[in-house]
């Protein structure tokens, strides 16, 4: 594996949890423990980050003319940190909404 990937995956993984906690403590109706806001925060996070690098052209740095065009280093990390963030935000609002419509049935 590739070294640029791993840090990748580590940046969406941090910035999906960091999202997840947010919304979680947003939600507080949802009555979510720890283990699915966490969970589902690195796992949305990293397909945010995928879903947001892929739509702004790939890794930034690989070639020159695409670094330069999606903002260099600066730029892929930016790209990592919304998009985890967002996709953890996302999913773990869905998981929150899905918990809460379960425990009301």
């Amino acid at each position: 594996m590739d070294s640029n990937l791993i840090v990748q995956l580590i940046i969406q993984v941090i910035a999906g949890v960091v999202g997840g906690q947010a919304v979680g403590a947003a939600l507080k109706q949802a009555a979510m423990s720890q283990l699915p806001k966490i969970l589902s925060g690195a796992i949305g996070g990293v397909a945010g980050g995928q879903i947001l690098g892929a739509l702004l052209g790939g890794s930034a740095g690989v070639d020159p003319a695409t670094g330069a065009a999606t903002g260099g280093a600066l730029g892929g990390l930016l790209s990592n940190v919304v998009g985890g963030a967002g996709g953890g935000a996302i999913l773990t609002g869905i998981v929150g909404a899905v918990m809460k419509s379960m425990n009301k049935a």
